[in-house]
């Protein structure tokens, strides 16, 4: 779990409920199901016509996603660059079949790592690779971003859902005015929890989600891109040790690999 995630959730939440309570002792009021049904029901009834059904569906998905931790980490980088460098002295020692044999498993675990191999292995050069692989990354990251798209939209439409309910509140309580002006009152505050619950929901929940599982695809593409380059390079027969620099100019200082400790360990 991303505990990162539910704190911020649980957090944003909290405050705004502990200032009600600590604000009016009537808090009941800010409870309104009406208002809450046209808020959600609004917002997914104009996702579900603006987009095809497949799409919405991931994107709500997604959503529970982002309490989850996200796989690609850092340390995962550097054992990427690790795990490069180690193939290297494979192909020095037993050529291409070693690396075909020692990569068997992991072709199978990820899509994009068995398809760079396949490449190496068919005999396509470096630029060749890197060109392949450019094109796979961007419409992979194309699709995935798709989900946060359909978030963030929806974040702009639930604020509007929430006003056309504060404007169906007033209509009703504009109508009922003559009957009883005390309930003006009363009745300008259901009126305004549409426009609240809409911006929760957008500000809270959806544009944060949205956020997360854009950066999460961003991430992704740059480890990808980053598997890219070592494999263009084992294809160019590369030293492992210029590996390990072409690489390592990629990440961070702090998390860059080296042979020298690996030979140490």
């Amino acid at each position: 779990m991303s505990f990162a995630t539910i704190i911020g959730v649980l957090l944003g939440f909290g405050l705004f409920v502990g200032s009600i309570i600590l604000s009016t002792e009537n808090f009941w009021v800010f409870l309104n199901l009406p208002s809450f049904v046209m808020v959600i029901g609004g917002t997914f009834a104009a996702t579900f016509t603006a987009y095809e059904f497949r799409y919405v569906l991931l994107s709500l998905k997604s959503l529970q996603s982002v309490l989850f931790i996200n796989k690609v980490t850092r340390s995962i980088l550097t054992n990427e660059v690790g795990r490069v460098i180690r193939w290297g002295y494979i192909i020095q020692k037993s050529g291409l079949p070693g690396l075909e044999s020692d990569a068997g498993k992991i072709r199978h675990q990820d899509r994009f790592l068995g398809f760079g191999i396949d490449l190496v292995i068919s005999g396509y050069t470096g630029q060749e690779i890197r060109e392949i692989l450019a094109t796979t990354v961007e419409t992979t990251f194309q699709r995935n971003t798709v989900q946060s798209d359909i978030l963030r939209a929806m974040s702009s439409t639930a604020p509007a859902f929430g006003m056309i309910g504060t404007l169906v509140g007033l209509i009703i309580m504009l109508d009922n005015m003559g009957e009883d002006p005390s309930k003006i009152g009363p009745g300008m505050a259901v009126a305004l929890i549409t426009t609240l619950y809409g911006i929760l929901f957008a500000r809270l929940v959806l544009l944060p989600a949205a956020t997360k599982v854009q950066q999460r695809e961003e991430i992704l593409r740059f480890r990808n891109y980053l598997i890219a380059e070592g494999l263009a390079l084992l294809a160019e027969r590369k030293s492992p040790r210029y590996i390990q620099d072409k690489m390592n100019a990629y990440l961070d200082p702090s998390i860059h690999f080296s042979i020298d400790r690996m030979r140490k360990g």
